[in-house]
């Protein structure tokens, strides 16, 4: 295991510790344990939208506090939730009076904590709904999507959704807009290589050399097809084919693109992909109306890429297209 850490132990605390020192004038910590943290402007006279999950993800979770996207964020351990307590802290400092939205994507432990979180937001008059990201097509068949997991959708779910509560929507139509959201996005991964847990020092599966999985998910859950390594035209023409077989997108329709690095696969080789995704969708007549390349959910150090895209109509376009900014995030 070669990482530039300190005690493994030490990890999440030490990150956490970086990037407040690195941005005290966006970012601040809630809670004694530096887990929940807020934008430094927040509550704010908006609807509050928390996030949270496990760390070995920057950008997600916490890359994504910031102006027109989250209020704040509950940090759990290394790919473990974050604590009810934790994900209380974030609520309490993001609500203004006007309710906050959970934001999040569709994992077992996370579900269970925000909804304890809820409970006892309840008893503190803070008013919460809760919208889950399912986007990874291959995770689980149409006619069982409420089971799939939350992948790279998040993060443009994360931008409709801020941007909706930074024009003063109220928590119904903020939530209106993430379910919106949600609903529109799709999403594929392949994995070339493995992470490797702090903690562990070990990796989190065994991939042979020369092979790739379709499917992966951000954990290393395994995915749908495992074989001998492609070219960057094929696995691309793969997750399109996947996506198009679970969402439907005729010509004229406008799309968001994702494209997102898992941590070790260089942004050069996120451009190869694009191209290829670019030219089938105007190939069918999908237009692009706005497209990220680079690194937005990843998974430690793990080789490979997702593509999640999002169907848009004229409010979602607009919602994609408002100003947002974080440490980790600038349009």
């Amino acid at each position: 295991m070669r990482k530039l850490i300190n005690r493994p132990g030490d990890f999440v605390d030490e990150f956490v510790d970086g990037i407040l020192k690195a941005h005290p004038d966006e970012l601040r910590s809630v809670s004694a344990d530096h887990r929940a943290l807020v934008r430094v402007d927040a509550p704010g006279d908006r609807v509050g939208i928390v996030t949270g999950g496990g760390s070995g993800h920057l950008p997600l979770f916490l890359g994504y506090v910031g102006r027109g996207l989250l209020s704040g964020v509950a940090i759990g351990g290394v790919f473990s939730s974050p604590s009810p307590q934790q994900i209380l802290a974030a609520t309490r400092a993001s609500d203004s009076g006007r309710g906050v939205l959970y934001l999040f994507g569709n994992y077992g432990g996370d579900v269970l904590n925000f909804e304890l979180a809820g409970e006892l937001a309840e008893l503190d008059d803070i008013l919460t709904r809760t919208v889950l990201l399912a986007d990874d097509v291959l995770s689980a068949p149409p006619e069982k999507a409420e089971s799939r997991r939350g992948v790279g959708g998040l993060v443009l779910a994360y931008k409709c959704a801020g941007a909706a509560a930074e024009r003063g929507d109220d928590l119904k139509e903020v939530t209106r807009v993430a379910e919106a959201a949600a609903a529109a996005c799709r999403s594929v991964g392949v994995g070339l290589s493995p992470s490797i847990l702090p903690a562990a020092g070990k990796a989190t599966f065994e991939l042979p050399d020369g092979q790739m999985e379709i499917g992966i998910g951000i954990h290393g859950e395994p995915g749908s097809h495992r074989g001998p390594l492609e070219t960057a035209d094929q696995i691309a023409d793969r997750m399109v084919a996947a996506v198009l077989a679970d969402i439907a997108l005729v010509a004229g329709d406008r799309v968001a693109v994702l494209v997102n690095g898992m941590g070790a696969t260089p942004p050069e080789e996120l451009y190869v992909l694009y191209r290829r995704v670019y030219d089938i969708l105007a190939a069918e007549g999908i237009v692009v109306h706005r497209s990220y390349v680079g690194e937005y959910a990843t998974s430690l150090e793990m080789a490979g890429a997702s593509l999640t895209m999002m169907k848009l109509d004229d409010e979602l376009a607009e919602l994609i297209d408002a100003p947002a900014s974080s440490p980790f995030f600038r349009q």
